[in-house]
């Protein structure tokens, strides 16, 4: 199977993040896609995230009726600082027929140089960088110093094109401590759950 991986804090998932899964899955013809939310993520350690419970059941109520989508809490249960590297060898272990495609926005795509075993991380799974409109063309240049010219070329082709949606997950937590409306930025299940439960200081007031 050609299995895309798609990693982050999901601090709450919105519907950028759906919109790049499902980019990716079509132009990339991916099988499946695995949601795999962090447990720390190791450029926001000095950022407290909700209850890990917590984000991966908004997770899993974003990603209700998708059947190509799925959630995997392999970092959670594994605990302490998440690696992309070491949850590719876990796919590439317990997965080893699946073709690993690692999901990652441009900006991110020009910061891979900088991760923990950036080279082997190249090695065991294809990077697929997510261009949105209104930001300048990806610079695949970055990659030569981590990954093989046939890969770096296929990364190239692989490039993904998705609107641009301009959410993020810091604007829905600053809304919701405020008590403004989140609607529309993520589903309604998601909007609910944050509401009931008082995350990011959001009360249920009805």
């Amino acid at each position: 199977m050609r299995l895309g991986l798609f990693g982050g804090s999901f601090d709450p998932v919105h519907y950028g993040h759906l919109l790049l899964a499902e980019c990716c899955r079509e132009q990339c013809e991916l099988g499946r896609v695995l949601f795999v939310p962090t447990a720390t993520p190791p450029h926001k350690k000095g950022r407290p995230l909700a209850p890990a419970d917590d984000r991966v059941a908004m997770l899993r109520l974003a990603i209700a009726g998708q059947e190509a989508f799925e959630v995997c809490a392999h970092e959670i249960e594994r605990g302490g600082t998440s690696y992309t590297v070491e949850t590719l060898r876990h796919f590439r272990q317990t997965r080893p027929d699946d073709e690993l495609f690692l999901m990652v926005g441009a900006d991110m795509l020009n910061d891979l140089p900088n991760w923990r075993e950036a080279a082997e991380i190249c090695r065991l799974a294809q990077p697929v960088a997510v261009h949105r409109p209104g930001t300048g063309p990806i610079d695949f240049a970055c990659l030569e110093p981590i990954a093989s010219p046939e890969r770096i070329a296929q990364t190239r082709r692989l490039q993904v094109e998705m609107p641009e949606m301009g959410m993020s997950s810091t604007d829905l937590r600053r809304r919701a401590a405020d008590g403004r409306s989140i609607r529309y930025q993520t589903p309604r299940a998601v909007e609910e759950y944050i509401r009931t439960q008082g995350l990011y200081g959001a009360g249920d007031s009805g």
